[in-house]
């Protein structure tokens, strides 16, 4: 049997390969084909763009797929959601879909764009959000460069943002929230309920939700002599306990325990003057709790 997994091609196409191969799974793509190979017998994977994976998850050509919050509302799919993904093109966290006009423009909310027309790709949940305030505006669907669209081809649009750097260049201002969104592992409802692929779908789960565990965190290991170990423990900020094991010198002990990896550069001289030796960093790829 195997599992028909959609791996999302375009911006997170990158980000969705290195998670995958830090939960394991090794995923060739190449620029000729949709089909990229994976390491495991068990998996089929295919590109489909992030926009449209939600409907073919929905309607059974794949099993389970990558996707957003995002599309999965704007198509209305009726998929199981098996995992929130917290990562992204540029950093790990959410994005926000939010509507924003030209920082000159006398509008300070959605309110002020009844009559208006507003520029998306989201063009179904736009509607459906305009329509929960009340406001009548023309929805229009942007097929790209959506930020340079006001005020000549539009009045305000939705765009998604990271940082809002990119409105910002282009001299507009985030009136409101429209969603905010964030990877998602979604199944067929069907796949779903078959056995196999249930725990098929549960273990990528758990990898999976490893490797972003670990995302900004590196393991440290070091010895100590036990008069200093206390010392030592004082200046660990650990994830839990740190792990204290006897060494084959009944006098000293080995520390092993997980950091925040921007933490490490002022950690590990302090450990030094506290006594620690032998200190040495490696990195994580997964943290299964």
């Amino acid at each position: 049997m195997k599992l028909k997994l959609g791996i999302p091609k375009g911006s997170l196409e990158n980000a969705t390969v290195d998670l995958f191969r830090r939960a394991g799974f090794s995923i060739t793509t190449s620029s000729r084909s949709y089909f990229p190979s994976v390491d495991d017998p068990e998996i089929d994977c295919m590109l489909i763009s992030a926009q449209e994976m939600a409907r073919y998850v929905e309607d059974g050509v794949l099993d389970a797929g990558l996707t957003g919050r995002d599309w999965v509302e704007e198509n209305e799919a009726r998929v199981e959601t098996i995992a929130d993904l917290i990562y992204a093109k540029q950093s790990f966290g959410k994005v926000r879909w939010v509507l924003a006009a030209p920082e000159a423009s006398p509008f300070q909310s959605v309110h002020d764009l009844n009559g208006k027309i507003i520029a998306t790709e989201l063009v179904g949940t736009t509607k459906r959000y305009l329509a929960s305030r009340g406001v009548k505006a023309k929805v229009e669907f942007s097929w790209g460069a959506t930020e340079v669209k006001p005020p000549e081809l539009a009045d305000a649009i939705v765009e998604v943002t990271e940082t809002g750097s990119s409105l910002r260049a282009n001299k507009l201002r985030i009136l409101e929230t429209v969603l905010e969104s964030n990877t998602q592992l979604i199944a067929n409802v069907d796949s779903w309920a078959d056995p196999w692929k249930h725990r098929k779908l549960e273990d990528i789960k758990l990898l999976l939700e490893g490797a972003i565990s670990a995302l900004g965190k590196v393991g440290l290991m070091l010895n100590v002599q036990k008069p200093d170990l206390a010392a030592v423990l004082s200046v660990l900020p650990a994830l839990k306990n740190p792990t204290v094991s006897q060494l084959s010198d009944e006098g000293w002990v080995a520390v092993n325990t997980i950091l925040e990896e921007a933490t490490v550069r002022t950690i590990i001289p302090r450990l030094k003057h506290a006594g620690a030796q032998g200190i040495v960093e490696y990195p994580l790829n997964k943290i299964v709790m």
